[in-house]
């Protein structure tokens, strides 16, 4: 086949085994416009190394390719400057205390018996705002069969209760 035959001829060039697979243009086009979008994001981190001379043979497929670098891709196990530990182990731990989270359980209930003491319905506002942490005062108001302005009127009363119990 000679070269210009090739440039006629639409194929998809499989790196794993070698092979050009005669395709149609529709086939080649939609192959390669993955591979391309896949190239240009491995470029732009810097882990695609392929010259233009080769991009028809890109798959798509990095991982497995002679022009894949690492590029701007850190491993965890990197070990520290002193040699200590690895990067896995610097990394913050972001999660709450346990006394935090003890803190925070004792203040729920101490708000919620609060609220019990306030308004006969606060085990259905409870759940209301368990079920759905952004429902409106309105929504919750239907679903008690309460006026919106009187409910929203208690509830201004109950929150000024409220946080008094939470700034003890």
């Amino acid at each position: 086949m000679s070269n210009h035959e090739n440039l006629s001829t639409p194929f998809i060039y499989l790196r794993s085994t070698g092979e050009k697979i005669s395709v149609t243009k529709e086939q080649r086009d939609a192959f390669y416009k993955e591979a391309d979008r896949i190239r240009h994001k491995e470029q732009h981190h810097h882990r695609c190394m392929c010259s233009k001379k080769h991009l028809w043979e890109c798959d798509g497929d990095c991982i497995g390719c002679k022009y894949h670098a690492a590029g701007d891709t850190l491993s965890l196990d990197i070990p520290t400057e002193d040699g200590e530990a690895n990067m896995y182990d610097c990394i913050p731990d972001s999660s709450p205390s346990m006394e935090n989270v003890i803190a925070d359980r004792i203040l729920l209930e101490q708000l919620f018996s609060r609220l019990r003491e306030l308004d006969p319905d606060a085990d259905t506002i409870i759940q209301c705002w368990l079920d759905d942490y952004k429902i409106s005062d309105r929504a919750i108001a239907e679903k008690l069969g309460r006026k919106q302005r009187t409910f929203a009127d208690q509830m201004k009363k109950i929150r000024t209760e409220l946080r008094k119990v939470r700034d003890h």
